[in-house]
């Protein structure tokens, strides 16, 4: 049955009535922009599928009479499969209904690409902001040195597979009441590589790969965000018979700083004042990605404030500037007092009138206007 439901001349981009060198040549181009190995868009696999299946149907004139007219359930009660079938067997289909490769490569055995490895790093903050490079131990899979990477011992060769011919895909066709349809799957046999090794390396056993421990230098970018990925490409894992190597994906942790927490690209941090140096004011050091700063308060800051340090927070990753750092104020009231200290604050209460308490105009929307 159909795998999709959707209209065929529409996945196409044809009209109903257009001929066939139109429909040839609509899945031309469509197969290349949207074949795995060109496309980068999420959806490329299911959406070649689905062109190769429309073009399936449309391009012989039985099961485009018998869906021109039933549509869909036509086509199931006609006997119609469309071609099941794994990337590497494309090129096949391919042969089958133009007689050449739509990619301009030879048809034959697909060569894999290697797989993909992942690693993990954990730098400070400071680095996060600065930027740093650092060594990543894997151990990948590279081309054998003995073969080659080709999985034959030295002074002997490979032979073509006789049950697939060397193409690595065995292709079957049903005849049906409506025309030919093509199945193509990999060959047992060779386990679609198209070639029978009698004599494999010694050093590799046939596999014309072999492992290595290995240090890559990462370079980390400045303001990178904790739990981003950094993509080396090409170091993975070498693809089998010199097929294109995977690639490296560094996954990168930021440690938790003591006094410093992150947000976004802005940096939040607290300062603890005593009761009478905020009512007094005074000056203290506060940390910053740059050390040490001293900052002024002045005679009634009040808990909850915050001062905010334009342009002292984290680069901003593949931009320019940096955020901010927002220093929210804590007053520490003292918890165990003095009989002399106890009698001063009383005379100080007693002395005390509105006017004393009486919080700056527009208090609040500074507090809110800082966190924003």
């Amino acid at each position: 049955m159909a795998t999709t439901g959707r209209d065929y001349y529409e996945i196409l981009g044809v009209a109903r009535s257009a001929p066939e060198a139109d429909i040839k040549r609509a899945f031309r181009r469509l197969a290349r922009e949207l074949h795995p190995d060109v496309s980068t868009e999420p959806d490329a696999d299911e959406r070649f599928k689905e062109v190769v299946e429309a073009y399936e149907v449309l391009s012989k004139s039985e099961t485009r009479q018998l869906y021109d007219r039933f549509g869909h359930a036509g086509l199931r009660s006609g006997g119609f499969r469309p071609t099941p079938f794994d990337f590497g067997s494309l090129a096949d289909i391919f042969s089958a209904f133009f007689g050449d490769d739509v990619f301009g490569v030879a048809t034959g055995a697909r060569r894999a690409r290697g797989a993909d490895i992942a690693a993990e790093i954990e730098i400070s903050l400071e680095e996060a902001a600065s930027g740093v490079t650092q060594a990543v131990p894997v151990q990948v899979a590279i081309p054998c040195a003995e073969c080659g990477g080709d999985g034959v011992q030295p002074g002997t060769s490979a032979s073509a597979c006789e049950d697939c011919g060397g193409t690595g895909h065995i292709q079957h066709i049903s005849r049906t009441a409506f025309g030919e349809f093509i199945r193509s799957q990999a060959c047992p046999r060779c386990q679609g590589t198209g070639r029978v090794i009698e004599h494999p390396c010694e050093t590799c056993s046939g596999a014309g790969r072999v492992l290595e421990e290995r240090s890559l230098d990462v370079e980390v970018p400045a303001g990178i965000h904790d739990g981003q990925r950094i993509r080396l490409s090409g170091e993975g894992h070498a693809g089998p018979l010199g097929g294109k190597s995977g690639d490296l994906y560094v996954l990168v942790r930021i440690r938790p700083h003591e006094r410093l927490v992150r947000e976004g690209d802005d940096l939040y941090s607290t300062v603890d004042l005593t009761m009478t140096q905020a009512a007094l004011g005074t000056r203290v050091n506060v940390p910053t990605l740059d050390g040490e700063l001293e900052l002024e308060f002045a005679a009634g800051t009040q808990p909850g404030e915050v001062r905010t340090l334009r342009g002292r927070g984290m680069p901003v990753l593949q931009g320019f500037g940096r955020g901010d750092h927002r220093v929210l104020v804590n007053v520490a009231v003292p918890r165990q007092l003095t009989e002399e200290q106890r009698r001063l604050l009383a005379e100080f209460e007693r002395t005390a009138d509105d006017e004393t308490y009486r919080p700056d105009e527009g208090f609040f929307e500074k507090l809110k206007s800082a966190f924003r």
